[in-house]
């Protein structure tokens, strides 16, 4: 099985907990908080740590927040190199308004500044960490101070060390990704969209934007995650539809990160495109069954893997 590295730039100390009503101007009593690493690599090395690979989380981190953070990761058992930060790491909070059929309401800060400095010191740490890699994650937002462009710096310290690189953002970042080349690119329907600037209607147009981004060598490989839907997953080669098992859904939050955590364990296991992306959806399909910040469990998607379904489009 080869080596897996997730990357966070911008982590967070994911708060949770639930009120019955939101209301201005007022001091509302929440119930006891819940806290979790966050952020989109720390959650992919999470999952993957619970599927017994042979994982490393890379994060940007810094102050007591940080230390947090770290800390229960350790407790999880996820392998950490922490890469510090002068600014303190960021706090987002999870609000389940239960007097709203349990809405929830996410606030989620910008993260500290990083200067030009930093930013080269991250790329040797990076870098530092790539022996027995074989799969890279990049994963989440940006923090400020960082340019889009820092990920095709990324994406070119990846493929100098001969690794694959799984890319999973949005906005500019997933365009400046895409310009510089990755293995994979994960984005969902709107984030396809908006890379298109057309609307996708269905399966065909989905299918034939992606192919279009291989063809161009954007990336080897699109997977389009679908929400309650699925995934769609296109290669030079190929395009599949994949359909989870009906689930009764509890929270969003964390599908995609287990998703994402499912498929490059599979893929460094030596399973194919389709077989990893069907292992990805049964674990986006078991992380919404989980509460607040909860993520995909291992004995979870194993047991939905046989449940998803697939056709050719």
């Amino acid at each position: 099985m080869g080596g897996i590295l997730t990357v966070t730039l911008n982590p967070a100390l994911d708060v949770n907990t639930s009120v019955d009503r939101l209301e201005p101007d007022r001091k509302l009593r929440t119930d006891a908080p819940g806290m979790d690493p966050g952020g989109g690599g720390i959650n992919v090395a999470r999952v993957a740590t619970r599927l017994g690979a042979d994982v490393t989380a890379w994060a940007l981190l810094g102050g007591p927040t940080g230390q947090m953070l770290a800390d229960l990761l350790e407790g999880e058992g996820v392998r950490l190199v922490r890469c510090e930060t002068e600014g303190a790491t960021r706090l987002s909070f999870k609000v389940r308004v239960t007097g709203e059929d349990d809405a929830q309401y996410r606030f989620v800060p910008p993260g500290p500044e990083i200067d030009a400095a930093q930013a080269d010191a991250i790329l040797r740490s990076i870098d530092g960490c790539m022996e027995g890699v074989d799969w890279v994650v990049l994963s989440g937002s940006l923090p400020p101070g960082l340019s889009p462009d820092f990920i095709g710096r990324i994406a070119e310290t990846v493929r100098d060390r001969g690794a694959r690189l799984i890319l999973d953002t949005s906005g500019p970042a997933l365009e400046a990704g895409l310009e510089a080349g990755v293995w994979l690119v994960k984005p969902d329907r709107h984030e396809t969209q908006d890379l298109a600037g057309e609307d996708l209607p269905d399966d065909a147009a989905l299918a034939a934007y992606a192919r279009r981004l291989v063809d161009r060598g954007a990336a080897q490989v699109v997977i389009a995650t679908l929400g309650a839907e699925g995934a769609l997953a296109v290669t030079a080669d190929a395009a599949t539809r994949l359909r989870p098992p009906e689930v009764k859904q509890v929270s969003a939050v964390g599908a995609g990160d287990s998703f994402v955590a499912a498929l490059v364990t599979a893929l460094a296991a030596g399973k194919a495109v389709e077989d990893a992306a069907r292992a990805g959806v049964a674990a986006a399909a078991a992380a919404v069954t989980t509460t607040g910040t909860g993520l995909a469990r291992a004995e979870d998607i194993e047991r939905l893997t046989a449940d998803v379904t697939g056709w050719e489009v």
